[in-house]
C-alpha cells in the first residue's frame, strides 16, 4: 500500500456552486413545513365529514395541536445549541410520525374516500370515518415496522462492479461500504458492534466509510462510534466526512477516526496494489465542508489526485451523490456516496431528487463514471425507515481483462 498526501487545497481547487433558487426557498420549509405536517392529517382525519363526538373532536384536534407545538420545541432544543439528546428524540419521533401521517392522510384521503364513493359504500359520514380509521391503522403498522427496520442490523447488499480499466491482478477486490451512521441521541453501542461484526464477516480488502459518523461531536459519541476500530480488512479502511460532521466539529471526526485506524482521505489518495496492477482510492471533504469556516476542509478532487497516474484506475469517496458531477468531468471510474439514505421514510425520496443525481443503488454519469449510492447504515432523525432499508454494502471489483471468478 503506497500513500500520497496533499491535505492543503491548491489555487486553482473546484469552487462550491452558488444555491439555486430552489435552495433558497428552501430555507423558509422549516416555517411551513410543520404547520402542513399536522393541521392537514387533523382536517383529514377530525372535521371532513366524520362529525365525530364533540369530546373525540376536541381531544383529538388539542392532540394535533400540542404536536404541532412540540415537535418544533423540542427538534430545536435537541438539535440547537442546548443538543438536549431526550428532545432531540422527541422532536424526530414526532417528525417522523406527522410525515407518515401526512402522507397517508394525503393518499388514503383522496384514492380511498374516491374509491368508496364510486363503490357506492355508506353515506358520507361512513366513507369519512373508514378512511379515519384506514389512515390511523396504516400509521401505526408502518410506524412499528420501520422503527423495527431503523434498529436492526442492515442485510448486505452485493454486487459485481466491472470497471474497464481494472487491472487482471485486482479482479474479485472486495470493497465494502457503510455510511451514514449517524450515531446520535438514541445510544446505538450495541447495533454499532454489530454492524461491524457483520462487515467483518464479509472479508474485505477494502472497507470504506463515506460520512455522516455521527450528530454530536466526537467527545459525546466517542462510545458510539469506538467499535469501528474492530473493523478488519486486508489492505485498508478509509473515511471521508460528511456534512454532519461539520455540525459538529468535524476535525474531531477526523481525528477520532484516525485515531481508530481508519485513514481519512482529506483531498488525498492511496494506491492499492495487487497482482501487478495498481487502483487509486481518492476520497474528498464534503460539499459542504468549504461553507463551514474550518480552515483546509473544502471539496478539493483536483488536490485528491496529485501525483496519481491518470492511466490508472480511480475509485472516489464522496459523501454527496451530487459530486459525481465533477468526478465525470475528471473521468473517475466509481464513485462511492451515501448521503440520501434512500429517502429513509417513502415518499421523501422524491424530495431527495430534487437535491441529487441519485437516491440508491448503481448508475452510469458521463462517458465512464459509475455511481454507488448507498441507502445508508444507520438513520437520520426520525427512528424509522417506511420501503427504504438500510444496507451494508458489498461491491466486487471485476475486471474484463479475464472471465469472472469467485
Amino acid at each position: 500500500m503506497t500513500a500520497t498526501s496533499n491535505t492543503r487545497p491548491a489555487e486553482g481547487e473546484e469552487q462550491a456552486p452558488r444555491p439555486s433558487r430552489l435552495h433558497r426557498l428552501m430555507r423558509y420549509v422549516p416555517l411551513i413545513a410543520p404547520v402542513l405536517l399536522w393541521t392537514v392529517p387533523c382536517w383529514v382525519l377530525l372535521h371532513s365529514g366524520q362529525h365525530w363526538p364533540l369530546p373525540v373532536t376536541l381531544i383529538g384536534t388539542a392532540l394535533f395541536a400540542l404536536g404541532l407545538i412540540c415537535m418544533p420545541l423540542a427538534m430545536v432544543r435537541g438539535h440547537g445549541r442546548r443538543r438536549q439528546d431526550r428532545a432531540a428524540i422527541l422532536g424526530d419521533t414526532l417528525l417522523g410520525t406527522s410525515w407518515v401521517l401526512f402522507t397517508w392522510s394525503v393518499l388514503l384521503g383522496v384514492l380511498l374516500r374516491l374509491g368508496l364513493t364510486m363503490a357506492g359504500v355508506g353515506d358520507g359520514q361512513d366513507r369519512a370515518r373508514i378512511v379515519t380509521w384506514a389512515v390511523v391503522g396504516l400509521t401505526a403498522v408502518l410506524l412499528t415496522w420501520g422503527y423495527a427496520e431503523a434498529r436492526r442490523v442492515p442485510r448486505v447488499r452485493r454486487l459485481d462492479v466491472q470497471l474497464p480499466r481494472l487491472g487482471a491482478g485486482l479482479d474479485g477486490l472486495r470493497v465494502v461500504l457503510i455510511t451514514d451512521t449517524h450515531y446520535g441521541p438514541l445510544d446505538r453501542a450495541r447495533w454499532s458492534a454489530r454492524v461491524c461484526e457483520a462487515v467483518n464477516a464479509l472479508e474485505a480488502d477494502l472497507v470504506c466509510h463515506t460520512g455522516d459518523i455521527a450528530d454530536g461531536t466526537a467527545a459525546r459519541r466517542r462510545a458510539q462510534a469506538v467499535p469501528l476500530g474492530t473493523v478488519r480488512a486486508t489492505r485498508a479502511r478509509v473515511y471521508v466526512t460528511g456534512n454532519h460532521e461539520y455540525y459538529s466539529e468535524a476535525q474531531g471526526w477526523v481525528d477520532l477516526m484516525d485515531e481508530l485506524g481508519w485513514e481519512p482521505l482529506r483531498n488525498r489518495h492511496l494506491l492499492l496494489e495487487r497482482g501487478g496492477d495498481t487502483l487509486v482510492v481518492a476520497g474528498v471533504d464534503d460539499v459542504t465542508a468549504e461553507s463551514s469556516g474550518l480552515a483546509g476542509h473544502r471539496a478539493h478532487l483536483t488536490g485528491a489526485l496529485n501525483g496519481a497516474d491518470p492511466d490508472l484506475p480511480v475509485l472516489l469517496l464522496a459523501h454527496q451523490p451530487k459530486f459525481v458531477d465533477r468526478a465525470a468531468a475528471a473521468d473517475i471510474d466509481l464513485q462511492l456516496s451515501g448521503h440520501t439514505h434512500g429517502g429513509q421514510i417513502w415518499p421523501f425520496h422524491h424530495l431527495v431528487r430534487i437535491d441529487q443525481p441519485a437516491v440508491a443503488g448503481l448508475s452510469h454519469h458521463g462517458t465512464r463514471t459509475l455511481l454507488y449510492t448507498s441507502r445508508g447504515t444507520g438513520f437520520w432523525g426520525p427512528p424509522f425507515r417506511v420501503f427504504a432499508p438500510s444496507e451494508i454494502t458489498l461491491l466486487v471489483l471485476r475486471s474484463p481483462h479475464l472471465p469472472t471468478s469467485m
